[in-house]
Order: structure tokens, then C-alpha cells, then sequence
């Protein structure tokens, strides 16, 4: 009987890590160990929708139907306080409102783990421009004198 409540068990750990994981990174086009698809070299231009933000200065954007598809982005141009800071789920509600759902056009700049640094526009305009514009702070990692 123990034996078999330690499997059911097990099993539903594994479930529910497995489901941890997806949630917390839905995007896939760039994977999680290895080199970036040679489509996202720097200097490449790509566009889609905003389908996915994960913080305040992290998003994805569809390039093709199908997460595998989902480029992650860190935005070049503004640095978001950290999610889990006092500031970061404004930050995060700040991007949603701005870029949920509409089209980013971006530039490829350099890999950082699973996701490319790129420089994305909505509008013609900077979406760290847009987000400066709507009163969002600024403050997290690599944030600080020159870095405006």
C-alpha cells in the first residue's frame, strides 16, 4: 500500500513540476541550452504579436503559430525592477497594458540565456520609451549611472 501511494505520489510531482516549468517559460523559439536560431542573429529584424509577459522588461513575441515559435526578449532599453521586488508587479502590469496583443517589431542585439536582448517598437515608438512615458520605474538588474 505504501509503495503505491509513494508512486501515485511521485507521479504527481512530476506533473506538477512539469507544469511549473511550461508556465514559467512558455516561449521556446530560442532553447534553454544552446545556441540561438540562426534567424535571431544580431542585427535581424522580426516582428508578431506580444503573446506572453513575464516581467517588467521580458515578453515574447510570436514570430509563427505554436510556442516553439514564441521569441523570449529581454528589452534592451529598460531595465524593470525585479518581479519579486516591491516595484516589479506594476512593472509587469505596465508592459501587459502596453504591449499585450499588439504587434512589436524588434532587432536582434545578443543571446542571454534563453532569450534574445532586443530593441522592440510598438507604434514606431520604444517600448522602454513607452513604458518611461506611462510612469514606470525603473530600478532592476543592470540599472544604474549611464544606463538610462
Amino acid at each position: 500500500m505504501n509503495h503505491k501511494r509513494l508512486k501515485i505520489g511521485l507521479a504527481l510531482l512530476t506533473v506538477l513540476a512539469t507544469a511549473t516549468v511550461a508556465k514559467a517559460d512558455p516561449c521556446k523559439a530560442i532553447p534553454d541550452r544552446g545556441p540561438m536560431p540562426s534567424f535571431l542573429h544580431r542585427g535581424a529584424h522580426f516582428s508578431g504579436p506580444v503573446v506572453y509577459v513575464g516581467d517588467g522588461d521580458s515578453l515574447c513575441v510570436a514570430v509563427g503559430q505554436g510556442s516553439a515559435n514564441w521569441v523570449e526578449i529581454r528589452l534592451e532599453d529598460f531595465y524593470a525592477p525585479e518581479l519579486h521586488s516591491h516595484n516589479g508587479p506594476a512593472a509587469k502590469a505596465a508592459l501587459e497594458k502596453i504591449a499585450m496583443g499588439r504587434s512589436a517589431e524588434c532587432v536582434a542585439n545578443h543571446q542571454s540565456y534563453d532569450r534574445v536582448v532586443a530593441a522592440c517598437r510598438i507604434g514606431g515608438r520604444s517600448i522602454g520609451d513607452l513604458l518611461r512615458a506611462a510612469g514606470t520605474i525603473e530600478g532592476g538588474n543592470g540599472y544604474g549611472p549611464g544606463k538610462q
